[in-house]
């Protein structure tokens, strides 16, 4: 049985300083982030640390509609409704092997530098945040050299959006 080729993107919102995070959690509220984030993901194989996963509210875990891959290395963490597995590479195959098209993932920090460094990622799709933020994570700086911006669509402030910001979604140059 041939498997056929899956891409591989990660999904993420960057702070014109690269901040991600602080004291594990979002520092903005974007609304239309948090839409775009569903529909993106929406049916697919997502992978997560469990320090990111944790973050998330407990009434939205698992997030529902996909398929929730929690990275570990703690080898008694069990999460209902969940996939426990210890490696990025585990993830990948675990969806290779179900038949996934796109796998997205979610973060945290760590995941994401990992996966980069890894060069495992095709495609990635970034809600850029126009705006400085202080914060304790942070997504390791784009390459132009290595990633190509395929689409961008901006976003002015507005009564639900309080920063201005971009869907950007690059692609690896080959």
């Amino acid at each position: 049985m041939a498997i056929s080729k899956m891409i591989t993107s990660l999904i993420v919102a960057i702070a014109q300083n690269n901040v991600i995070g602080k004291d594990n959690d979002l520092i903005w509220r974007l609304p239309n982030d948090m839409k775009f984030f569903k529909e993106t993901t929406l049916n697919h194989h997502i992978v997560t640390g469990r320090k990111n996963y944790i973050s998330i509210p407990k009434k939205f875990r698992p997030l529902p509609n996909r398929i929730n891959i929690v990275l570990t290395r703690q080898t008694s963490f069990n999460e209902e409704g969940c996939v426990v597995l210890h490696s990025l590479e585990a993830a990948i195959e675990h969806a290779k092997n179900n038949n996934e098209t796109e796998l997205f993932i979610i973060g945290g920090g760590q995941i994401y530098k990992e996966a980069l460094e890894k060069d495992l990622i095709d495609k990635m799709y970034i809600t850029q945040v126009h705006q400085e933020f202080e914060g304790d994570t942070f997504f390791p700086k784009i390459d132009n050299t290595v990633w190509k911006k395929v689409s961008e669509t901006n976003n002015p402030v507005d009564e639900k959006h309080q920063f201005p910001y971009s869907f950007v979604v690059y692609e690896k140059l080959s």
